[in-house]
């Protein structure tokens, strides 16, 4: 290998002035050349959209794949130029396992057949979520990378370089104002003692020797004036760049949203169609008090308390206790017990079918309770001065 050792040797020259210049800065001996304020914004407008861009870009990473380690596989495939390869995501994992559960329970019994009915179900929500990871990695993800790792970079690179010429203009200005001093003295009336000659000699050439130098240092900081004009130029144009790339992120923004909204539009689809299959399917606890949504309390589940679920139909009066009811119990007779009220909530409207019973308007809240010798799929409820027998299951039992 050649080295160039006057250039090696000039390099270092110019870095030590350079040095010698910021530390003078820092330590307030030295005067320093301000930006303009146009482009003091510029720089202060572009650092700000790389920090948020950088703190959006990894959230949106995390948001999009948690799992670290997984990022970072990534990372070093996009590092080594290679594909991706096609991860399983968690729903379709969680689909293809119901899917083998079911096969050893049985796809004839009601929980292996419902555990395929939802299987399938969630491989279609995993399904979604890949379509959406794919979509957001293209139109969100990389146009932010870009940026970071591509324009940032360039202005990065550019505003370096804008610095070191702002140094060596100020090393150019302090030259010329010491070699101006140095005139200046030489200049300075002579010593006419007895050396007078000499001394006028003497003088006569130092005057010359610090008028060239002078010369030498304007040269100079023409040139460093320059370069340093041209350099700044080239940085604003790049900075005022950031303006662009603003509308381009916002266009990004606009198709990650969009992104958002078809992926939940999908699950939203797909779950509301796994609930009209569930309904479909004959239910082994459906007459279990024991395991009923509705008397499982308040944090008791059911097919009933499902977003977009149709009302239960009207519970039979059960005929053991048909004879029972009307010649005992008369509803304007009963009184509240003194412990066991409870308050429900109403889930759907009801209709009275006779007075004995109290017609309901969806989420009002009533006080329920149940009295000896009553059919267990009803109770007594109570609002206000209104009393009359309800129907359990279009109940939620709050306390």
């Amino acid at each position: 290998m050649d080295f160039n050792v006057k250039k090696l040797a000039s390099d270092a020259g110019v870095f030590f002035t350079r040095a010698v210049q910021f530390t003078e800065e820092k330590l307030g001996q030295a005067e320093k050349t301000e930006l303009d304020a146009h482009l003091e914004n510029l720089i202060a407008r572009a650092d700000c959209t790389k920090n948020w861009t950088e703190k959006i870009f990894r959230q949106t990473e995390i948001l999009l794949q948690p799992n670290p380690s997984a990022r970072i596989e990534e990372f070093f495939y996009e590092k080594l130029d290679k594909k991706i390869p096609m991860r399983t995501t968690n729903g379709e994992l969680l689909g293809q396992y119901m899917l083998d559960a079911a096969k050893d329970f049985g796809p004839g019994t009601p929980y292996g057949s419902t555990l395929i009915t939802v299987g399938e179900y969630q491989k279609k929500l995993g399904g979604a979520e890949r379509d959406f990871l794919q979509t957001s990695a293209i139109n969100f993800l990389t146009p932010l990378r870009n940026f970071l790792e591509g324009d940032w970079r360039t202005i990065s690179k550019e505003r370096r370089l804008l610095e070191n010429r702002r140094l060596d203009l100020d090393v150019c200005k302090a030259r010329l104002k010491k070699a101006k001093l140095a005139e200046a003295k030489a200049a300075a009336a002579p010593d006419f003692q007895e050396t007078r000659p000499r001394n006028y000699v003497l003088s006569a050439s130092a005057s010359a020797l610090w008028s060239e130098e002078v010369d030498k240092a304007e040269h100079e900081l023409r040139v460093a004036q320059t370069e340093f004009d041209r350099q700044a130029e080239v940085t604003r144009l790049l900075l005022e760049g950031i303006s662009s790339t603003h509308v381009n992120h916002l266009r990004c923004l606009h198709e990650f949203v969009e992104a958002q909204a078809t992926y939940y539009a999908q699950c939203h689809k797909h779950m509301q169609e796994l609930q009209k299959e569930l309904r479909r399917i004959p239910n082994a606890f459906t007459g279990s008090p024991s395991t009923s949504g509705v008397l499982a309390g308040p944090s008791g589940l059911s097919n009933s308390s499902l977003p977009g679920a149709s009302p239960p139909a009207r519970p039979p009066v059960s005929s053991g206790h048909s004879g029972l009811e009307a010649s005992t119990l008369k509803i304007e007779e009963v009184q509240p017990p003194a412990t066991g009220t409870r308050k429900a909530k109403v889930l759907y409207d009801y209709d009275a079918a006779d007075t004995s019973e109290l017609s309901l308007l969806a989420d009002e809240l009533i006080t329920v309770y149940t009295v000896p010798g009553m059919d267990p799929d009803w109770l007594v409820g109570e609002r206000g001065n209104q009393k009359g027998k309800v129907p359990v299951t279009y109940l939620e039992l709050l306390s």
